[in-house]
């Protein structure tokens, strides 16, 4: 045998040998160490120590699980809002002047009409005599003309010229009055002022803030809600109101008004209730958490939120059928304390699961974890669920 041959064949066997070896290799892999035997003919499933039969030799899948349940639900709207004043403005001036007097004190209550701020009215005041004083002149001259007329010793026209002045004089006092008075600032309703940013003998402008006042027996509450709650808003609805600067207590308001406007960027309802603040416990500018309660379903089906997949097409569950996952679509309502309600696709009692979906598929073999299937705890006091919002 030539070398050229005899290196041929020591090639083709090393060849052979690596492919030998790679065979080897590919079937350790594909077939681990204790792992249970292809299936006999016809896919008949063998059991396996400890579980139920698996068709296909596929191990079950160990999931946690739920059961549907059916409780009373609360068909409620939660925002949060604004609290204003029921009347609030800040007084200024309409004229220049050197303020006078200041009849106040901060943050106190103030009747209706109570003089808060007097400027300096010397001219105006003087005006005023002035206008006074030719008022009664010319209602002596209207007096003897209309006697002089009687007697047939003056003509109409000198009466008409008399009645005429008399005229521009009372005209001319209501016009010194009206500036004197603008010299006196009073409150426009009862409330509370606040501080004064002012003080006597300085010189004010037209229009410069001098103090800010506040009717907070009654306080207005401004919120939001979306478009989808327009059917079921009514004036008249009763709302509870809470904050988070006096926790545990709670308030209720009356829905006022709806503004017929429906807001096209965020596409929202502006909504104002008002609430009685007797105690003056709130105070306007608070944050506020509002509640809209719309009535109670009496059987509501609830699962636990996780055990809804988000799907493109529809959100879908994972029910437990007989040791089996089926996959069943779902539609889903209000939410509530980890809860969501189910309107429809499930069934009362039916085992959905709640952990592991991600290894499912439809028709997978499934093993509930004991002790997993106890119901979403989402009901509250007197059996209504927990939590706030959509």
């Amino acid at each position: 045998m030539s070398r050229r041959r005899k290196r041929l064949v020591v090639v083709a066997a090393a060849l052979v040998g690596i492919a030998g070896l790679g065979y080897v290799s590919y079937v350790g892999f594909r077939q681990p160490v204790g792992s249970s035997p292809p299936p006999a003919a016809g896919g008949v499933a063998e059991p396996r120590p400890g579980g139920a039969a698996v068709p296909g030799g596929q191990p079950p899948v160990r999931v946690e699980t739920a059961r549907v349940e059916a409780a009373e639900l609360a068909v409620e709207a939660s925002a949060v809002g604004s609290l204003r004043s029921n009347e609030s403005v800040v007084l200024r001036p309409e004229i220049a002047g050197r303020i006078a007097s200041i009849h106040f004190r901060d943050g106190v209550a103030v009747g209706k009409g109570a003089l808060l701020v007097a400027l300096d009215s010397a001219t105006q005041a003087a005006e005023l005599d002035q206008a006074k004083a030719n008022l009664g002149l010319a209602q002596a001259n209207h007096q003897r003309s209309e006697d002089l007329f009687a007697r047939k010793f003056i003509s109409r026209q000198a009466l008409d010229n008399a009645q005429a002045a008399l005229k521009v004089q009372d005209a001319a006092l209501s016009l010194a009055q009206a500036k004197f008075d603008k010299t006196r600032l009073r409150a426009p309703f009862a409330g509370i002022v606040g501080l004064r940013q002012v003080s006597v003998g300085d010189y004010v402008k037209e229009g410069q803030e001098l103090v800010n006042i506040e009717d907070i027996g009654t306080l207005k509450i401004d919120f939001r809600l979306p478009e989808s709650y327009l059917p079921q808003l009514r004036p008249g609805q009763r709302l509870e109101v809470s904050s988070d600067a006096l926790p545990g207590q709670v308030f209720t308001a009356v829905l006022e008004a709806i503004n017929p406007l429906v807001e096209a960027g965020g596409r929202a309802i502006s909504l104002r209730a008002v609430l009685p603040n007797d105690q003056e416990l709130l105070r306007p500018g608070m944050f506020v958490r509002v509640r809209l309660l719309f009535g109670q379903r009496e059987k509501a089906l609830l699962i636990p939120e996780e055990a809804v997949v988000p799907d493109s097409a529809a959100p879908y569950v994972y029910r437990v059928v007989d040791g089996f996952a089926r996959r069943t679509t779902v539609r889903t309502g209000l939410r509530r304390g980890g809860a969501v309600e189910v309107t429809e696709g499930l069934s009362t009692g039916d085992e959905i699961v709640t952990a592991g979906q991600l290894k499912l598929r439809e028709g997978a073999p499934v093993r509930p974890l004991a002790g997993s299937t106890a119901g979403p705890s989402a009901a509250g006091p007197a059996g209504a669920p927990a939590g706030q919002g959509r």
